[in-house]
């Protein structure tokens, strides 16, 4: 499925300048219909995917308990 650049900014959530530099750059595949570029979504469902697995990771890595030294010594 194709979307235009507007729709694809805010699935993104980056500034349509920022996206329209992507595709004139050649950095994002885009096609262009005579009136406006259309972005095909399938390209960035997967990116999306990895950005959310790597925010939980992130996630589990903060929550996650700082071990306790075994070489610290109580020498009270």
């Amino acid at each position: 499925m194709y979307k235009t650049i507007k729709e694809t900014s805010e699935l993104l959530a980056i500034p349509e300048t920022t996206l329209l530099h992507l595709v004139h750059n050649n950095r994002i595949r885009a096609v262009h219909d005579g009136h406006e570029f259309l972005v095909n979504e399938d390209q960035f469902n997967n990116h999306l995917d990895q950005l959310e697995k790597a925010k939980q990771l992130i996630e589990e890595w903060k929550n996650e308990p700082i071990p306790e030294d075994i070489d610290v010594k109580d020498e009270d």
